[in-house]
């Protein structure tokens, strides 16, 4: 909903993925999915409309002071809307009222600074609104609304801390006054939305919390910092996303206002770190191929054939490029030598099946890094507390599980050709982040800077 809703390929790809990545890619962009090709599946179902303020004598007349006093950047929302009120719904200001100054009154947990917003405004204009006098109240709803514009508009406001953008949908774009209000009224408890910052990531808002902590060193002050300009980049709860904190080796994703589901993940590590990205999931590969990265090959692959061993034994095969044409080499004419000490770079892929390194599943947001989301064999690595141990890629604890919330239906009938493409209803927002703030029972923690991206900042 919030603006940031709204993502490998290359060497990461095989040649029959690449093409279909290809093809899907180019037809995103010219067009979007017609809903009626596919059922509309119950986790996808749209989230219930807020209820209609009831109209009391009450609200009208707040209205009629609405339209008398509107003007400005919120005027056109108020116009859309029949200039119904939000902040006073039945006529008379909520406690989201005073909730909304009181965080502003603490917008240097946000680096922002409180003033901007007119904290001692907003609150004169809530006590002469107490009484209940139409045109007192009209004002007072008029300042919260600008307030709240403003705000949101400061707090998403993107820092630069590394992300990379693969699609326009996800890039940070300013927001617009009525985008931020219409948010806030989508929601079934506008009350809720506002206590709970909303509009900002539960990762944030978390954060944000902790940053309250008055003991907190110079040093550590500065991490948390950094970790909120990390989390401020994330879309609000009532975006259906996906996040991957590479530090904790965990992925969450959320829909409707709440998180649904997480589960631990393996991610890159320190020597191949899974990269901050945000891009858009657009479908899936079944019984996929794993396209070995070239290091692997020269000291993995190479040194076991030149043993005794046979790629077609231990099912892989050699092609000739990293082209969607290319052709499949014979291993015995294969100067393994070469492979081995590095003077020759070999395209190697291991087949499907059991053993295969992706599992059965791949979930693809296109990308030039090989970067994607996909099942495992390797289980045991899910229960070790420290999970950094892929080339990059992130695997999944329970693919299956993530695939039946992407696909709207149980990954079951997995098929029997290699690379099948399975586009996703609608493609979703992943978001690849790195989160080392913590809440522990004294207040602030960090989990072992394990890419060293806190120091390097």
């Amino acid at each position: 909903m919030l603006l940031i809703a709204a993502v490998g390929t290359g060497l990461a790809g095989s040649d029959g993925a690449r093409a279909f990545a290809q093809k899907k890619a180019a037809a995103a962009k010219k067009a979007p999915v017609r809903k009626a090709a596919a059922k509309k599946p119950p986790a996808r179902k749209a989230a219930a409309k807020p209820k209609a303020p009831e109209s009391t004598p009450a609200t009208r007349a707040v209205a009629v002071q609405l339209r008398e006093q509107a003007g400005g950047k919120v005027k056109g929302f108020y116009a859309d809307r029949g200039f119904w009120p939000i902040w006073a719904a039945d006529g008379t200001l909520g406690p989201e009222a005073d909730a909304f100054v009181a965080m502003v009154e603490s917008a240097d947990l946000d680096g922002l600074k409180p003033g901007s917003y007119g904290p001692e405004s907003l609150r004169k204009a809530i006590r002469q609104a107490k009484g209940g006098d139409p045109a007192a109240v009209a004002h007072a709803e008029l300042e919260l609304s600008r307030a709240l514009v403003d705000y949101v508009a400061d707090v998403r406001r993107p820092r630069d801390v590394g992300m990379t953008y693969l699609d326009d949908e996800v890039k940070p774009r300013k927001l617009r006054p009525d985008d931020v209000l219409r948010a806030a009224v989508l929601t079934k408890q506008f009350g809720s939305y506002i206590a709970d910052m909303g509009w900002m990531s539960p990762q944030y808002v978390r954060l944000r919390k902790l940053a309250a902590d008055k003991w907190l060193s110079g040093e550590d002050r500065a991490r948390l910092r950094l970790n909120l300009d990390r989390a401020r980049l994330l879309p609000g709860p009532w975006t259906r996303h996906i996040v991957v904190d590479a530090a904790s080796a965990r992925l969450f994703f959320y829909q409707g206002g709440k998180q649904v589901g997480t589960m631990r993940v393996v991610v890159g590590t320190p020597e191949t770190q899974t990269p901050m990205l945000a891009g858009m999931v657009r479908y899936a590969i079944l019984n996929p191929y794993w396209n070995v990265p070239t290091d692997l090959v020269q000291k993995k692959i190479a040194p076991r054939v030149l043993g005794g061993k046979s790629l077609a034994g231990m099912r892989y095969e050699a092609l000739s490029d990293w082209s969607a044409d290319a052709t499949k080499l014979d291993g015995k004419a294969i100067d393994w030598h070469a492979v081995a000490d590095g003077t020759q770079e070999l395209r190697v892929r291991q087949l499907p099946g059991p053993g295969n390194s992706m599992g059965r599943v791949k979930f693809m947001f296109p990308n030039n890094q090989g970067i994607y989301l996909h099942d495992t064999n390797e289980k045991a690595l899910m229960q070790k507390p420290d999970r950094h141990f892929s080339n990059g890629c992130v695997r999944l604890e329970d693919a299956p599980g993530l695939g039946k919330w992407l696909l709207g239906k149980p990954i079951t009938a997995f098929a029997k050709q290699p690379e099948q493409g399975v586009p996703l209803p609608q493609a979703v927002p992943v978001f690849l982040t790195y989160f080392t703030a913590t809440p522990t029972a004294k207040g602030v923690g960090f989990l072992k800077d394990v890419y060293g991206r806190d120091t390097r900042a």
